[in-house]
C-alpha cells in the first residue's frame, strides 16, 4: 500500500510538472473548476454550488466556476496537482507534500479554519492512548491523520516504530472500523463522530491537543490566480457571503447548516457539534490575522520536517527546506529559489475591506 501511495504521488508530481506550464494555467480564461471532499469545514463548498451563491459571484465577474465534490480526499489533491482543477480544498501539510512538493506553484487563497478537535484517534475496546502500542492503525497514510498520529505518540513517549500504519481510504474508514480485526483508526469529521458513536469506541486524542497545526485551506494554482484575479475575487466573495450566513442563527443560517449536515450524513445538531470543534474563520479579518501570525511559519517548519522525515517532501529533497514557503510579510521558510507554496492574504483582505 505504501508503494502504491508513493507511486500515486510520484505520478502526480511528474504529470504536474509538465502540465503546470500549459497555457490553461498561464493565460487569462473565463471557465474554472475547483474540487473539494467531505469534511466539516469544506461542506460550504458544496452548498455554494447548490445554492447559487457561487454562480452569483461568478456572474458578477463574468466568469463561471464549477465546484466539484470528489469522494476520495487524496484523489482530489492528485487531480488538482495534475492540472484537472484550478483549486482544491486541502490541508497545509498535504499542499506542501503533494502539489508544492511536486513542483506545482500553489497559493493559499482562503484559510478557512484549523482543526480544534475535528481530527482524532479512536481505539476499540481501550480507553488510553498508550494502549495503541503494538496495534495496527488504520489511516490515510501520509495525510494529516498520519501527522496527528506522530504528534500524539510523542505525547505518550511512543513513536511510529511502536505501531503499524495501515493505509486506508477515507471513503472506506467507517466500514473498515466495523471489521473485527481493526482496533484503532485515525480520521476526521464527519467520519470521526460516526465512528466514535460506536459503543466500543473511545476518542483518546484529537487535534485540540495541537491547535493551529492542521489548517484547512482552499488552495489554487498560483499562475491561474495571477492571470485571473476575477477567479480569486469570485471565490473569496462567495465564501465569505456564506460564512456570514452560516454563522448566524437566522432561518437562512439554520437552513444552510442543515443542508450541509444532510450532505455530510448527519443532522443539524451533529453538524453544529462538529463546527464546535472547528476553529472556523467566519470573517476574513480573523483569517488574515491567523495567516499573518508569527506561529504560522513555525508550524510550516514543523510540518516540513515531518514530511522530510517521511521522504515525501519532493523527489530527492536534500533537507526539510527543499520547498520554499512564503508568508504575507515577505519572509520565506526553505529555499527562496524554489518557493512553491504561498500564503497570500490579498484577497481575504479585499473581503475584509469590502472591496470585492
Amino acid at each position: 500500500m505504501l508503494k502504491t501511495f508513493f507511486k500515486t504521488l510520484s505520478f502526480a508530481a511528474v504529470l504536474s510538472a509538465s502540465l503546470a506550464s500549459l497555457p490553461a494555467h498561464a493565460e487569462e480564461k473565463s471557465e474554472f473548476k475547483v474540487c473539494w471532499s467531505i469534511y466539516v469545514g469544506w461542506m460550504p463548498w458544496g452548498y455554494l454550488q447548490d445554492s447559487g451563491i457561487m454562480k452569483k459571484w461568478a456572474d458578477k465577474y463574468d466568469i463561471s466556476v464549477d465546484i466539484v465534490q470528489i469522494n476520495d480526499y487524496v484523489k482530489s489533491i492528485n487531480q488538482y496537482t495534475a492540472g484537472e482543477y484550478d483549486g482544491c480544498s486541502m490541508t497545509n501539510m498535504d499542499a506542501l507534500s503533494i502539489p508544492a512538493g511536486g513542483g506545482v506553484d500553489t497559493t493559499a487563497l482562503i484559510v478557512g479554519d484549523y482543526s480544534n478537535g475535528n481530527d482524532g484517534i479512536i481505539l476499540k475496546d481501550a480507553t488510553d492512548l498508550a494502549a495503541i502500542k503494538g496495534q495496527n492503525v488504520n489511516l490515510v497514510e501520509l495525510s494529516v491523520s498520519h501527522y496527528l498520529l506522530a504528534r500524539a505518540l510523542e505525547k505518550v513517549g511512543l513513536s511510529e516504530q511502536d505501531v503499524t500504519v495501515v493505509n486506508t481510504s477515507d471513503a472506506d474508514m467507517i466500514a473498515t472500523y466495523a471489521t473485527d480485526d481493526v482496533t484503532s483508526v485515525v480520521t476526521w469529521n464527519p467520519l470521526l463522530s460516526e465512528i466514535a458513536a460506536n459503543d466500543n469506541a473511545t476518542l483518546v486524542f484529537d487535534s485540540a491537543g495541537i491547535p493551529g497545526e492542521i489548517i484547512d485551506i482552499m488552495m489554487v494554482n498560483t499562475e491561474t490566480l495571477a492571470n485571473n484575479p476575477a477567479f480569486g475575487k469570485a471565490l473569496v466573495g462567495a465564501w465569505y457571503e456564506l460564512m456570514g450566513i452560516m454563522a448566524s442563527d437566522t432561518d437562512e443560517g439554520i437552513a444552510a447548516r442543515t443542508a450541509m449536515a444532510e450532505a455530510s450524513g448527519t443532522d443539524l445538531a451533529g453538524y453544529d457539534a462538529q463546527l464546535a470543534s472547528t476553529a472556523m474563520f467566519f470573517t476574513p479579518d480573523k483569517a488574515v490575522e491567523f495567516t499573518k501570525s508569527a506561529e504560522l511559519p513555525e508550524t510550516m517548519k514543523f510540518v516540513a520536517e515531518f514530511l522530510f522525515d517521511k521522504g515525501i517532501l519532493g523527489e530527492g529533497a536534500p533537507s526539510p527546506e527543499f520547498v520554499g514557503v512564503s508568508f504575507p510579510d515577505g519572509s520565506i521558510y526553505g529555499d527562496s529559489a524554489n518557493v512553491k507554496l504561498k500564503f497570500d492574504t490579498t484577497y481575504m483582505e479585499m473581503a475584509a475591506k469590502g472591496e470585492l
